[in-house]
């Protein structure tokens, strides 16, 4: 009889095992202490992300590697090309440095944010002419926990980009578009922390701003994005891309002569 039940127990084990494998069922709930959930297709689920990592782009930098034009590329829309930070994506990511992505398989559709395409063209325009992203590379259905559907996902990213208005303030403190100034990184970094009460994390190209990353709790209240920062030298190792005196250079437009052309809005790195 005790053979029997052991046999029993064993062949119950190897079926809890099968199925968490298959997804039938969570290996958690199993009680088995594997430390992972199995996913529908026998994949292990991403953990639920930590913050929200706002990315913008400086034109005025990037638009300096287009080599050509196409329609999608704001670089190239004359007189209507960017002229303050806009944004790369709303990333949600993990404490640790890492980030989740490709959480489900919905597919973009332009046609969910029918309503917002005129403010996203304007302050989240593609500054390439790549293709989208590949999977690897798209963060924006990860965020549903927080911020839901597609519509939402952007119309939040929209509203938190114009309540922190990185532009507004850097130009309010003097930190204007120059093609000949120099500026202390430490004076535009602490710029931020003034106006927000968190550090932001800054990328450079060529001793130029190329991005400026400002971080939130998922309540969308600012937090460092250097995790435990607490003196100056942490904040300006975080922006270790970036020498001591910094440049906002001005953009000259490429100016493609399609300026004034409707194109279809391109997610760049989002979904």
């Amino acid at each position: 009889m005790a053979v029997l039940s052991a046999k029993l127990a064993s062949a119950a084990l190897a079926f809890i095992l099968v199925a968490a494998s298959l997804g039938l069922i969570e290996a958690r709930e199993a009680g088995i202490g594997i430390g992972i959930e199995i996913g529908a297709r026998g994949k292990p689920r991403q953990r639920e992300f930590d913050y929200f990592n706002l990315a913008l782009q400086w034109p005025g930098t990037y638009c300096q590697r287009t080599r050509h034009c196409c329609s999608s590329n704001a670089c190239c829309r004359g007189s209507n090309s960017p002229s303050v930070f806009t944004i790369h994506g709303l990333w949600p990511d993990y404490n640790d440095g890492t980030w989740p992505a490709c959480c489900t398989r919905k597919h973009f559709d332009e046609k969910e944010i029918s309503t917002l395409l005129d403010p996203l063209e304007k302050y989240w325009p593609s500054l390439s002419c790549g293709n989208p992203s590949s999977c690897h590379e798209k963060h924006g259905t990860c965020s549903a926990p927080v911020t839901g559907d597609e519509y939402n996902y952007f119309l939040t990213t929209l509203n938190v980009y114009f309540k922190y208005n990185v532009t507004k303030v850097l130009n309010e403190a003097g930190y204007v578009p120059s093609n000949t100034e120099k500026y202390p990184l430490g004076g535009i970094v602490s710029a931020i922390q003034n106006a927000f009460h968190a550090t932001p994390k800054l990328a450079c190209r060529n001793g130029a701003v190329e991005e400026l990353h400002i971080c939130f709790y998922k309540d969308f209240k600012p937090r460092d994005c250097v995790v435990g920062s607490s003196s100056s030298s942490d904040v300006l190792s975080s922006s270790n891309s970036c020498p001591n005196y910094i440049s906002l250079p001005a953009y000259a437009s490429l100016g493609a002569g399609n300026a004034e052309s409707k194109i279809s809005w391109v997610p760049d790195d989002v979904l």
